[in-house]
């Protein structure tokens, strides 16, 4: 059984959102994961989103989503440990330098262009470099710097967007963004499963 935790802000929208329609989806297709989600800035007990909880009712998802910050004993659960933006990411990962290498944004775990694949993990390298040389009071080296502004110009968005604040219509996008995304996640842990 695989562990995965959806990262989001609020813990309200999009990570929860995420969670049940992969928990449900993951269930059809007999695959066994534990499902969580937390958000970088969550306070503890925080109802689902109203207009969240209406696009899992429409698809006959229930549960008891409450928001949950993102814990050292949640990434200490996780074996992975997908944002829904960048941000989030790169927050994970300067809160939890240990769990870099399991950190991803949903859409980024899920690409399967190999260039892309390779930019990222070359990009995830130097953050964590670029971050430890901080964290030391270490000057940032020039070269490291110049190759991540490359990088991150190169590389495409792998944000989902946020429906905070907005209609039953952008929730909607919302989901049907993080749904096409679940859907390649799934096809690839397929393919880790059928290789174990």
């Amino acid at each position: 059984m695989k562990n995965i935790l959806f990262v989001c802000t609020g813990n309200t929208c999009r990570s929860p959102m995420a969670e049940g329609m992969l928990r449900k989806l993951a269930s059809g297709r007999g695959l066994p994961l534990e499902v969580r989600s937390a958000g970088v800035a969550a306070v503890e007990g925080m109802p689902i989103s109203r207009h969240a909880g209406a696009v899992l009712r429409d698809q006959q998802i229930g549960g008891d989503f409450s928001s949950k910050p993102l814990s050292p004993e949640l990434v200490e659960w996780a074996d992975l440990i997908l944002t829904l933006t960048q941000s989030h990411k790169q927050y994970a990962i300067r809160q939890f330098p240990h769990a870099a290498e399991k950190t991803h944004t949903l859409k980024e775990f899920a690409e399967n262009d190999e260039q892309v694949l390779e930019d990222m993990r070359e990009l995830d390298s130097l953050y964590v470099s670029v971050e430890l040389a901080r964290s030391l009071g270490s000057e940032v080296d020039a070269k490291d710097r110049e190759r991540l502004i490359e990088l991150r110009q190169r590389m495409p968005s792998y944000d989902i967007s946020d429906p905070f604040g907005g209609s039953l219509e952008d929730y909607e996008a919302t989901a049907a963004e993080i749904r096409n995304a679940l859907f390649r996640l799934l096809d690839k842990l397929e393919k880790e499963r059928e290789r174990e």
